[in-house]
């Protein structure tokens, strides 16, 4: 099978599954947009072996977000991969479940189930928790915060075990 449509299968299947997924109760979105440091995921293959992953938003006019996910491939100096996937807000009460394309057509559901009080560290998964971000404003996350993002995901059904960091080496 090739690597694309295996993607396309996998990002097709994060519209389905569980949807117990508690997301936070609201989102800020002008102050949500910017830059965000990848921390830690569940690595997919696209995602294997990234270092200095950087997730940024922008908002439109139109209400849609422009996203641009960037990465080097294999160490710091890497080839570098650049993404654009769109993204709009689909419950517009909490801002906190999204929807994201990545390949036409298919939306999947993204979903913000953490989010610091003063923004400085989030976590986006989804529904069936094949894939998981953790992502700061900064290259680095305190102890304490990442402890506490991944305690808040072991009690939302993740395993934390596949959760791997995301070198950022700047």
């Amino acid at each position: 099978m090739s690597s694309l449509l295996l993607l396309i299968l996998l990002f097709a299947a994060t519209a389905i599954g569980a949807t117990d997924l508690k997301t936070v109760s609201y989102v800020d979105i002008p102050r949500f947009m910017g830059d965000w440091y990848v921390i830690a995921i569940i690595p997919n293959f696209v995602e294997k072996n990234a270092y200095n992953s950087i997730e940024s938003y922008q908002l439109n006019e139109d209400g849609s977000i422009a996203t641009t996910y960037t990465f080097r491939k294999g160490s710091p100096d890497g080839k570098q991969i650049v993404m654009h996937p769109k993204g709009k807000i689909h419950d517009t009460t909490t801002n906190a479940e999204w929807r994201m394309r990545v390949f036409w057509p298919f939306w999947a559901k993204y979903l913000i189930i953490d989010l610091a009080d003063d923004y400085r560290y989030t976590a986006i998964g989804v529904p069936n928790r094949k894939w998981l971000w953790i992502m700061s404003r900064t290259p680095q996350m305190t102890d304490a915060d990442y402890a506490r993002v991944i305690s808040g995901l072991e009690a939302q059904g993740y395993d934390i075990r596949k959760i791997k960091k995301i070198p950022q080496v700047w």
